[in-house]
């Protein structure tokens, strides 16, 4: 019998767990950097994990960063409890992370969700947070009917998730999100997205769709790059601009692609994301007495 052929996984650093007083264990990849080099914490988008989101980034961020990338809840290995999802506790988790870790100065990376997740730690944890990067995102995801419709239909499914024998879990797996990728994702990639709990995922997504920092992007005082995929069919190019637009002083980067930009066209993606980076860090340096 021929040998099945080996399963290809792109070069990823080593994972780490963490048990998060009162809050779960948490699963995370930790690049250390050059030394005394800042921190970017980078934090994924809606059905993804840190390894789908970020891995074409992980080794050329690790040049300039220390990196952090943790699975945030019920994402791959993310954190498991029976509580309703909260984007305020994903906020939180990292920003525990990085106290345990040491880590006393941060720049959220956010990519969609994880540009909420960013948004709320630099809300929730102003001492910590010198800089934001958030990436083909927004401050509101639904301002329609339909749309907020949509959004709490996610929420829904996740309450009906929770009760569901695993069977069924299985069932929501291939339907939601696994059947439509099978022809164009790696095996390594399948199975990783095969690791989601949907009852959290689902509920993240009804998140999402009741979030808005609208009444207070303009009081984020740290340094802010805001990178804009510019063919985004997910999160519009306007919202991405509004966001930009609200935030006093930001700084705006283009990468002329869809949502998935930071994977499908990282050879562009990449060197914005690090040029982004850098002039966070840079300004961020000169508010510093």
């Amino acid at each position: 019998m021929p040998s099945r052929p080996e399963m290809r996984i792109p070069p990823l650093p080593p994972g780490n767990e963490l048990e998060l007083p009162g809050r779960g264990t948490i699963f995370y990849r930790d690049l250390a950097g050059p030394l005394g080099a800042p921190t970017a914490v980078l934090l994924h988008g809606w059905t993804a994990t840190a390894d789908l989101n970020w891995f074409t980034c992980y080794e050329p961020l690790s040049r300039h960063f220390r990196v952090i990338a943790p699975d945030l809840r019920g994402h791959g290995r993310g954190i498991r409890n029976r509580k309703a999802f909260r984007m305020e506790d994903c906020a939180d988790d990292a920003a525990e992370l990085c106290a345990l870790l040491g880590i006393e100065r941060i720049i959220p990376v956010g990519y969609s969700m994880g540009g909420i997740v960013a948004q709320l730690m630099w809300q929730r944890h102003r001492a910590t947070v010198t800089g934001l990067v958030l990436s083909a995102t927004s401050a509101r995801f639904a301002s329609s009917r339909e749309e907020r419709l949509s959004f709490l239909g996610l929420a829904g499914l996740g309450a009906l998730a929770r009760a569901a024998p695993p069977r069924t879990r299985s069932w929501l797996t291939e339907q939601f999100y696994l059947r439509s990728r099978r022809d164009r994702w790696e095996p390594w990639a399948l199975q990783e997205a095969g690791l989601h709990d949907w009852r959290l995922v689902l509920q993240a997504g009804g998140a999402i769709g009741q979030f808005s920092s609208s009444d207070w992007l303009k009081d984020i005082d740290v340094p802010t790059s805001v990178i804009i995929t510019m063919r985004d069919h997910i999160v519009p190019v306007r919202r991405q601009l509004r966001l930009f637009e609200g935030i006093p002083h930001a700084e705006a980067y283009r990468v002329d692609g869809d949502h998935d930009a930071v994977v499908a066209l990282a050879d562009r993606y990449v060197p914005t994301l690090i040029q982004a980076l850098q002039s966070v860090e840079a300004r961020s340096s000169s508010l510093v007495v």
